[in-house]
């Protein structure tokens, strides 16, 4: 199972080699580390990153740079728990391959992998919704402008044409293939994004930066786990870099590093050009802030409009994807359908896409009043507490066997102990706020 390699005189030690069949012959398909890594940041950014200013603008640029970066340290210890186990888990079960939930229910039984699957589940479900709904709605308004029609084709239109689009790329593609249009797509994101902070830079008042509300951040914490979730495609990542831990270390560390300085530079960029006013109406309470609403109406002008849509769009399609993989690996765990039976991808994948593309069409709201609370207690479940209690139980166990351990993040229990226990906080201030405690 363990192969070492030499290449250019260097030794390159991974844990399994990735083949896949291609007709009658069976090739070698190494995965690469920039593939790996635009995969968790296109994962990483998505519709989050457009909600971000909305929730964080009431405690200031300080406070919430403090808080986001906090939330992208507990969320890197997090993936690279779940690399760990999952390198483990592949490691005793002999295959290159294992999903999260298959993972969860070795390590942690039947019952830990029904409340992980429900989280998992639940969670793919409503953001793949707000993807399709947002995604629908920008590619709807995109082809009315250039048809020079407005209000003419209904919601459902885009959210059907979004989805059957890029299901359909992901569905007749190869893995190879998407990797790289994905990668592409992520090119695009970061792209329009600068033309964006050039554009939205002009705007800004140095004077915001002064404006500090630390008690406002307790808001802003659910949306901020939100925004920086991937953990979903961190066995598609393990799998492939072919279980090399120095690959997988770095593209996981790279790959969420990089939403985070958008998320930062965005947060800035769009806080900063808030007016006084606005602020003082936020601590009241009585606005809602819609940060999309300031730079598409703004001195900018249309260009800066036209970079709006093509950043949300790619945004969205980049997470789409990432979130689609991981319900596939889902399914794939918990059905008798293989990976290498083609004639099985299409029922996989209406399973995937209907449902979210169904109530889209039929309700484009639904799931977003509650996905504050679902993307808190999913989050912290499966980001927080899982991963914590995996690493701990497959620790525990390989000490009792005397096996060799190689952990991904350092600290011990004390580091597990404090990823459990910030979940749990999360979980409790939730139901507090729920019923007005």
């Amino acid at each position: 199972m363990k192969t070492v390699l030499k290449s250019n005189q260097e030794q390159v030690t991974r844990l399994f080699s990735h083949l896949e069949f291609d007709g009658n012959k069976l090739n070698h398909q190494p995965g690469s580390v920039l593939g790996s890594t635009a995969l968790i940041a296109g994962t990483t950014v998505g519709a989050g990153i457009l909600a971000l200013p909305a929730v964080t603008l009431p405690s200031g640029i300080l406070p919430s740079t403090a808080l986001l970066i906090a939330v992208w340290l507990y969320a890197l210890v997090s993936g690279l728990l779940i690399a760990e186990v999952t390198l483990n888990a592949m490691h005793l079960e002999g295959r290159p391959s294992v999903g999260l939930l298959a993972i969860v229910q070795k390590t942690l039984g039947k019952q830990g992998a029904r409340i992980a699957g429900g989280a998992y589940l639940f969670m793919h479900y409503a953001l793949l919704v707000a993807y399709i709904t947002q995604g629908g709605e920008i590619l709807v308004s995109a082809i009315a402008k250039i048809w020079g029609v407005q209000n003419v084709l209904p919601t459902w239109v885009g959210t059907t044409t979004f989805t059957l689009l890029f299901g359909g790329i992901m569905y007749v593609g190869r893995e190879k293939f998407i990797e790289k249009l994905n990668s592409a797509f992520v090119g695009i994101v970061i792209i329009s994004f600068l033309g964006l902070l050039l554009l939205g830079g002009g705007q800004v008042k140095s004077a915001q930066f002064l404006f500090q509300n630390w008690s406002a951040l307790g808001s802003a914490v659910s949306v901020m786990c939100v925004a920086l979730f991937y953990h979903n495609v961190v066995p598609v990542v393990v799998t492939q870099l072919e279980g090399d831990v120095r690959k997988i270390r770095n593209s996981i560390f790279i790959g969420s590093a990089i939403p985070l300085i958008m998320f930062l530079a965005w947060n800035a960029v769009i806080l900063g050009s808030v007016s006084s006013d606005v602020l003082q109406g936020i601590s009241d309470g009585r606005t809602v802030f819609d940060p999309l609403q300031i730079l598409r109406s703004g001195d900018a002008g249309e260009w800066l409009g036209v970079l709006v849509s093509i950043f949300s769009e790619f945004a969205i399609v980049t997470s789409f994807i990432g979130f689609v993989y991981g319900l596939l690996d889902f399914f794939k765990d918990i059905s008798l359908i293989t990976q290498g039976e083609s004639s099985n991808r299409l029922p996989l994948y209406s399973l995937v896409l209907f449902p979210p593309m169904s109530l889209g069409a039929l309700n484009p709201t639904i799931f977003f009043a509650a996905l504050d609370y679902t993307g808190t207690f999913s989050v912290s479940v499966l980001g927080g507490i899982i991963p914590a209690l995996m690493s701990w139980k497959q620790r525990q166990e390989q000490e009792n066997l005397n096996t060799t351990n190689q952990p991904l993040v350092p600290g011990g229990k004390v580091t597990l102990t404090v990823m459990i226990g910030v979940a749990l906080a999360l979980i409790v201030k939730q139901i507090l706020f729920i019923y007005g405690m």
